[in-house]
């Protein structure tokens, strides 16, 4: 349990600094012109910190618990980027499906960036909780 614990608190943290640093650059840079006339000054702080809660639940029980007794690295990060991009991609395709005016560009990218962004973070979380606790 204590290695679930470890690995998911860095995993989140891994994904929770690079996602802000990504949207640091990104909102301006890339959401704006394509989506801008869509999005609100300022995001409502409340439903963002639901969704990384509840992201990083899901993170720990469907795909961190389940590799930290497989030796499978190429099977547990195809995995991590398939979560990834099916959250991405329910949020994007549903979108596209329902707002005028979404981008198929953020579609994409959105997809591209949540697959990546948990599997990276899913790998390095485990990687540093094992080194730290073995």
């Amino acid at each position: 349990m204590k290695i679930l614990i470890t690995s998911t608190l860095f995993a989140a943290l891994i994904f929770l600094i690079i996602d802000l640093i990504w949207l640091s650059f990104a909102v301006k840079s890339f959401y704006r012109p394509n989506i801008g006339h869509l999005l609100l000054d300022k995001p409502v702080m409340w439903a963002a910190a639901m969704f990384y809660l509840i992201y990083v639940v899901g993170l720990a029980v469907v795909i961190i618990e389940p590799s930290l007794s497989s030796e499978n690295i190429g099977k547990f990060l195809f995995q991590a980027f398939m979560f990834g991009l099916v959250a991405y991609g329910t949020y994007n395709l549903t979108n596209m499906a329902t707002v005028k005016g979404w981008s198929p560009s953020v579609v994409f990218v959105d997809m591209l960036w949540g697959g990546s962004l948990t599997a990276f973070s899913s790998y390095f979380g485990i990687l540093i909780a094992k080194k730290l606790l073995f």
